[in-house]
């Protein structure tokens, strides 16, 4: 962390939006005055930008700290935000997805066709007895029926749990179990690298018996066809999407909901291991969603091809996937695949294919291409890009100006954007229109948002100092708590700065001599890979399944490409080692780790260790660890039981 901070103090570049952009830009410099003036009303101000049923008349209710309500005695229905009115404004025959699939077939959606399929989606859930309240898991490739479900689960006042489509099938029944979902939705499988991988064998094996008997809240499961694979049918509890859907009715009738009422839970890995069900509600939600996504991200609905290349099984593809661009009347672009299929140009073909002006991205990717070379997105157009924005991890000031300078010519801002599953929405960004942008800093809370770096006891840093990043007032779209556990919400984010009443994020952030912020990734053993947070329990937790394995400990190392990977240290039982050899073992666990977590979770390296550096009272120091896994000297082992660990372990590792 260190050198990191060491680079980033010597980062002095600076790029003003051009005279032009900012002249164009949905934002300007007042909404910070307005905000800061009164923070309510420029909140509600945004509010009102969208449909309410029931006008609100009270902005925020604070009195239940950390339990905030926001436009709580309004009434609001998010899909007829995100499509009727589109349509009742004229704008039905306006495109609302540019869907490619990975094979190279496509569909234009637009917003009529959407509303369309969502009402009749609405219709089916509704008849196979889902009903507000009621929790839908949804697991599913990056195809338009996708969008259709999670909108159709809303409509209905239902509450959606969108599952990643590469997570396993324990993964998968664990979260199944923790909403209660009546009903999942999923496809036969979706395109990922030239192949077909399939979903509904994970559902039907999640919803089988895993050892403590069968699945019990699910009664149905709506299946898309996509990829044409084979699938195990249940009678009576399977469902074809394109045999119920089509035929249901086009008539439904958004019934308004209080804004209050849950609109999604999404799991995080928490470091207890077990996931956390991160609560969202409907009204703030969708304000700030729609509200961020029109300012950070300069959204000009009739004219702007967006395009954010999220996956909907993570938040960002709930915020600017699905709910702000579509609150907003937005086109964008909705693709299948991998960057990098068939071939290493995939993205940029698409760019140019549909003109796409606006790219939010992961500096994973971008990452990534810079090690393929600057040749490959020189082979085609992307004149059409005007903005660009970088989200899920700190992106080195390295990738930041290759990406402004081969991807954008040169010229196109870059919003490097920080916010979290919790935050719902985007918290520190500039505004492409205002800022000076620098970089590899986020650099300054959005207008109506609070944020600040303080030392343990929740001081004030000052600029030019590090520390822990918090958020220091309520905002529209945070977390309402974790599903079923209000006690753990407290204590995950309220508890370490409850006398000052902030909200601690868990991340590291620096602010410089200007008071911009500079986030650090994360101060606990998070690890967030490729953009996907990671808790090395899980890991950890799979490793020790194996029947290998005593004791597992995994850090994440820094790693050029997907910002962090995942090492694991591994002790193996003394009854394995006398039956077997370790030869080809950690690849085996790797494969392991891959088969219960997800392929995301595999860890790069694993390393067969005789011990593991702790302290007096037992707990692993993974801080040594990761000095070993990033090559660097290792640091002060004097609390350890063994001060000879350490010393033994880099040599196994060499």
């Amino acid at each position: 962390m260190s050198s990191q901070i060491d680079h980033l103090l010597n980062e002095d570049r600076r790029f003003a939006p051009s005279a032009d952009f900012a002249a164009n830009a949905v934002a300007d410099a007042s909404l910070y005055a307005q905000a800061t003036e009164d923070r309510e009303a420029f909140w509600g101000e945004q509010a009102r930008a969208l449909h309410w049923h029931t006008p609100f008349t009270k902005v925020l209710d604070w009195s239940n700290p950390p339990f905030a309500e926001w436009f709580a005695d309004g009434e609001l229905n998010v899909a007829y935000n995100c499509l009727d009115r589109h349509v009742e404004a004229g704008n039905g025959d306006r495109v609302a997805l540019l869907w490619e699939g990975e094979p190279g077939d496509e569909r234009r959606v637009t917003y009529a066709e959407l509303t369309d399929e969502v009402k009749r989606a609405a219709n089916v859930l509704t008849d196979l007895g889902v009903e507000a309240g009621d929790r839908v898991a949804i697991y599913m490739p990056m195809i338009p029926e996708a969008i259709a479900a999670m909108l159709a689960v809303a409509r209905i006042g239902a509450i959606h749990s969108v599952i990643f489509g590469g997570f396993s099938a324990d993964s998968l029944r664990s979260r199944i179990d923790d909403a209660g979902a009546k009903l999942v939705i999923t496809a036969d499988g979706g395109y990922r690298k030239g192949k077909v991988s399939p979903l509904k064998t994970a559902v039907d094996q999640a919803l089988a018996d895993r050892g403590n008997g069968p699945q019990e809240s699910v009664e149905h499961v709506l299946v898309v066809r996509r990829g044409e694979n084979e699938v195990a049918w249940t009678e009576g509890r399977d469902h074809w999407w394109h045999d119920v859907v089509p035929a249901a009715s086009a008539d439904h009738e958004a019934q308004p909901f209080p804004a209050e009422n849950p609109l999604f839970i999404l799991y995080t890995s928490g470091t207890t291991g077990k996931p956390k069900g991160i609560l969202h509600t409907s009204g703030g939600y969708l304000t700030q969603a729609a509200f961020t996504n029109k300012v950070v991200h300069d959204i000009h609905p009739e004219t702007d091809v967006f395009w954010c290349t999220a996956d909907i099984g993570w938040i960002t593809g709930h915020s600017y996937v699905t709910y702000g661009p579509l609150a907003n009347g937005a086109t964008q672009v909705l693709y299948e695949g991998t960057p990098d299929t068939p071939h290493p140009g995939r993205w940029w073909e698409i760019v140019e294919k549909y003109g796409v002006t606006v790219l939010y991205t992961a500096p994973t990717a971008i990452r990534s291409f810079m090690k393929q070379g600057r040749a490959i997105p020189k082979k085609f157009d992307l004149s059409s890009l005007r903005l660009l924005g970088s989200v899920g991890e700190p992106i080195n000031p390295e990738a930041w100006i290759w990406y402004r300078e081969i991807i954008g010519a040169g010229v196109a801002p870059i919003v490097d954007t920080w916010w979290q599953t919790e935050t719902g929405s985007i918290m520190v960004s500039a505004l492409p229109g205002v800022t000076e942008t620098k970089p590899g800093s986020a650099q300054v809370p959005l207008p109506g948002i609070g944020v600040d770096v303080v030392d343990e006891s929740g001081e004030h840093v000052g600029n030019g100092n590090g520390g822990l990043l918090v958020l220091t007032q309520p905002w529209p779209s945070m977390l309402r708590g974790i599903w079923g556990d209000p006690e753990r919400f407290k204590e995950t984010y309220w508890e370490k700065f409850e006398k000052q009443g902030y909200y601690f994020a868990g991340d590291g952030a620096r602010l410089d001599d200007d008071g911009d912020v500079w986030f650090l990734g994360r101060v606990d053993d998070v690890m967030n890979v490729s953009g996907h947070r990671l808790s090395t329990t899980e890991i950890e937790s799979a490793l020790v399944a194996h029947e290998a394995t005593a004791e597992a400990a995994v850090v994440g190392a820094s790693d050029e490409t997907t910002g962090q990977a995942v090492v694991a240290f591994v002790i193996l039982k003394q009854s394995f080692l006398d039956a077997h050899s370790p030869e080809g073992l950690a690849d085996a666990l790797r494969t392991w780790v891959g088969e219960q977590i997800g392929p995301i979770a595999r860890p790069r390296d694993v390393y067969i260790v005789g011990e593991l550096p702790k302290t007096r009272s037992g707990k692993i120091m993974r801080r040594l660890l990761r000095d070993v896994a990033e090559g660097r000297e290792v640091g002060d082992t004097t609390t350890l039981a063994d001060t000879a660990v350490m010393s033994i372990i880099s040599t196994q590792v060499k």
